[in-house]
């Protein structure tokens, strides 16, 4: 049953994709692992982007990006919940620049306690936890709550509560919250110890993307991990 609910999301993600950018993902991976519906983008460059990222322009990439997702999302939301046959309230989205790839994910309406902190559990998520911290008191401030669950052997999805600090808030206020995503993209990637990581979770970390809902001042981390050998 899921795997045809993944397949018929990969399908028309794909066909949406290549009708607004001109060219579509050459691979689209659909994960369903409650509470959360990921879809993990390969290979994604427009023929445009590429013009841009050639004169090293990312900023500009990262913002027509953003612009195209706005207008994209709410049929994203309608494909998501008409496959999947859920609510879907809002769509997250990040990109690798230098891997050509990107994430698509939502959060479905459910309790949290039951279905994170003891569904899919893994071994090293103290040590996650830990290093999750760490970098987001750096960037901001300690996660007032922090949760995570490998969703599947190759997807690690994290969710921190309560990390914005008063000058963020007052850039959301004033209406600066597209400049303050982009900025707190770059900056909270660079933070991130991937060797560290690497080291506890015993793989390779392929891709990672983050994105936040400001309105409820949460974060969301994702590492995108390789196959193990």
């Amino acid at each position: 049953m899921e795997k045809t609910v993944e397949s018929g999301i990969s399908s028309a993600i794909g066909k949406l994709f290549r009708d607004n950018f001109g060219k579509g993902p050459e691979a689209i991976f659909v994960s369903i692992a409650k509470p959360y519906i990921t879809i993990y983008l390969r290979n994604f460059l427009a023929p445009m982007e590429k013009i841009l990222l050639k004169q090293e322009n990312e900023l500009k990439f990262q913002e027509t990006r953003d612009l195209l997702m706005k207008e994209l999302t709410p049929e994203i939301q309608s494909i998501i919940s008409s496959q999947a046959g859920v609510k879907v309230d809002k769509i997250y989205y990040d990109w690798s620049v230098e891997n050509s790839s990107g994430i698509l994910f939502t959060e479905l309406d459910s309790n949290l306690d039951e279905t994170i902190e003891d569904y899919l559990d893994y071994p090293a998520k103290e040590q996650v936890h830990e290093e999750i911290s760490r970098f987001t008191q750096k960037a901001q401030k300690s996660p007032k709550q922090l949760t995570s669950s490998m969703l599947n052997s190759r997807t690690l999805i994290s969710r921190r509560e309560d990390i914005l600090v008063l000058i963020e808030k007052e850039l959301i206020q004033s209406g600066f919250e597209n400049q303050l995503r982009l900025s707190k993209r770059k900056l909270e990637k660079s933070l991130i110890d991937k060797q560290f990581l690497e080291s506890v979770l015993h793989q390779e970390i392929q891709d990672l993307f983050v994105d936040w809902d400001f309105d409820n001042d949460t974060g969301f981390v994702i590492f995108i991990l390789k196959p193990k050998k």
